[in-house]
Parts: structure tokens; C-alpha cells; sequence
């Protein structure tokens, strides 16, 4: 009996040893490790800034070192789907975006990783606008005016856009189809070739985020038509809303949240939500953020799972029935 005891006890310390440290590793997290923070676009975007501005201050809330590292190509997806494939203890992160997990999922049907699946939501981040702008002497003022002009004159018009399968692609056929405006899409290699020959009058307008067009239009360059947002831009507070201007169900708008791979242990995910929401709340952060055109979110992890299964679900269906697809 005293053996059999002896045996007991030896196997219980000996189980409580092997579980000790992973239970320390998981109540201590961050700790001493860094945290790598993927960026899965190039270095000097505007993802690439909002990953760095942000991660320096979660880094001091979290007391540990965040580090961006950027994994460009084929339009976010090999960064991406090397954070879906990374271990989920908290130490490979994602900054994603509404490409990633917006656009992408709905023009690439052989996408190499699940939105809404492969991961687990920390938190959204930033909102962006986009503003639909003309050229100076487009023929309508407003809204109504461009909708009945492009319908009247189908196909006279056209749009340019950064990119075939991107948002300014997909909020313009979005705006086609909910108001059977008449307009050509012409696809640019990024943003600046397509601004440059809007400008010029060779193609008509352009839906890009309020921080790429705004020196267009304060320069008398283009004219705005309207904001794709909840509220009026502050820089441009005399360009209506889409739902100001008639459009009430019309959205379209770009975003930066925080990812983790699928299966992230529950209070790790609590730890950086918690750190994240307290980092959007400082004013240095939130005036940086701002002056890239974003608007602090800083919602709870269930609310930006809902944000992408709605992103995911919405460009998917304009994109089928504008027939867009970037799959080989």
C-alpha cells in the first residue's frame, strides 16, 4: 500500500512538472519573446506605416518587443498564408486588410487560404474612405448627375482603378450595379498611372481612399464626389456621404485589422485584444493613424470576425456578377 502510494505521488510530480512550464509560458505571454508582425505588402505603403505606428505602441503596452517584418506578393496572399500557417501561440501576427481579407477572397477562387477560417480576429484596426472623384469638367455636380449622365450616354464613360479585382474596381461595379450607372472600367498597374490619366480627361473618374486622392482634389485637380464613410471626411467637409447623396445601403470601405493563426489559446487572444484596444486609445497613435486617413475602430474580436464574413460574402457576390476573376 505504502508503494503503491509512493508510485502515486512520484507520477503526479512528475505530470505537474511536464505541465508547469507550458502553463507558465501561456500565463506569462508575451514574456521575453519577440513578436513578428507580418505586413504582407511592401515596405512605405500605407499598410506598411499603420503596422509600424501601431505595433510600437502594442509593443509597449504589451511590454515586448513587436517586430514588422514584410512578406510581399500576389496581392497579400504569401504573407497572409504564412501567418495561417504559423503555430498559434501569439508570436506570428498579421496585419491584415480589406484586400486580404475583403477582395481578394472574391476574386481569387483558388485563394491559398481560408478569410474567415484560417484565423483568429484580434481586432480591426483603422476604417479608410475611399471618395469617388472626376475629372475638373465632368458634366454633372453631383451623384444623381453622374448616375444620369453614364446612363444616358452608356459606356461613354469610364473609370480607371489600381488594379483589376481591387477595391476601387470592386466599389465601382458595386455602384454600378445598385445604380445602373453606364461606366468603363480601365485597369492601371497601381494607382498613380490611373490618377495621371484621369487628370488628364483619358478616362472620367476614380474610387481610391480619401488619403491617395486628397491632393488631387485640393489641388482643383479632380472634384470629389462623394465620401464612401458613415460621416464627412474632415479634410473634404463639404463632400457629401454616398448617403447623404441618396445611396443609404452603399458601402465600400478599406481597412487594417490584427490577425492570429486559427487556434489561438483564448487568453492570449484576450491579452493582445485588450493591449490593442488600449494602444488605439493613445493620442499620438490616433492623430498618426489620422493623418494616413484612418479612423480608430478598436472593436471586439466577434465584431471583426463579422466585419470579414461580411467583407468576404459582399465582394464576392459583386464580383460574380461583374464577372471578375484573377484566377489563371
Amino acid at each position: 500500500m505504502l508503494l503503491n502510494k509512493l508510485r502515486l505521488a512520484s507520477v503526479t510530480a512528475v505530470t505537474l512538472a511536464a505541465l508547469a512550464p507550458a502553463a507558465y509560458a501561456q500565463s506569462s505571454y508575451p514574456g521575453d519573446k519577440p513578436i513578428r508582425m507580418i505586413v504582407p505588402f511592401a515596405p512605405g505603403g500605407t499598410a506598411d506605416i499603420i503596422g509600424r505606428v501601431f505595433a510600437a505602441q502594442l509593443g509597449k503596452e504589451l511590454k515586448a518587443n513587436v517586430i514588422v517584418e514584410n512578406r510581399a506578393g500576389a496581392g497579400g496572399s504569401i504573407g497572409t498564408r504564412f501567418v495561417a500557417d504559423s503555430a498559434p501561440d501569439g508570436y506570428v501576427v498579421l496585419l491584415a486588410s480589406s484586400s486580404t481579407h475583403g477582395t481578394n477572397p472574391a476574386v481569387y477562387k483558388h485563394l491559398s487560404y481560408d478569410a474567415v477560417n484560417d484565423f483568429t480576429p484580434i481586432t480591426q484596426l483603422v476604417t479608410v474612405p475611399g471618395v469617388l472623384s472626376v475629372t475638373k469638367d465632368f458634366p454633372a455636380q453631383d451623384l444623381n448627375g453622374l448616375i444620369e449622365v453614364t446612363k444616358a450616354s452608356p459606356d461613354k464613360y469610364s473609370y480607371a482603378s489600381s488594379g483589376a479585382g481591387g477595391l476601387g474596381n470592386l466599389a465601382m461595379e458595386l455602384l454600378k450595379s445598385t445604380t445602373g450607372a453606364r461606366v468603363l472600367h480601365i485597369a492601371y498597374r497601381g494607382a498613380g498611372p490611373a490618377f495621371t490619366d484621369v487628370i488628364s480627361g483619358q478616362v472620367s473618374m476614380i474610387w481610391e481612399p480619401v488619403p491617395a486622392s486628397l491632393p488631387y482634389i485640393q489641388s482643383g485637380q479632380l472634384r470629389a464626389i462623394a465620401i464612401a464613410a458613415d460621416t464627412r471626411s474632415p479634410e473634404l467637409p463639404n463632400v457629401p456621404t454616398f448617403k447623404e447623396a441618396g445611396l443609404a445601403n452603399y458601402e465600400a470601405v478599406a481597412w487594417n485589422g490584427f490577425l492570429a493563426p486559427k487556434g489561438l489559446p483564448a487568453d492570449i487572444q484576450k491579452t493582445l485584444n485588450e493591449a490593442s484596444v488600449r494602444a488605439l486609445k493613445d493620442p499620438e497613435l490616433q492623430k498618426k493613424l489620422a493623418s494616413l486617413g484612418g479612423t480608430v475602430v478598436g472593436n471586439t474580436p466577434e465584431e471583426f470576425r463579422q466585419v470579414i464574413a461580411k467583407d468576404t460574402t459582399k465582394w464576392k457576390q459583386v464580383a460574380q456578377q461583374a464577372n471578375i476573376s484573377l484566377d489563371n
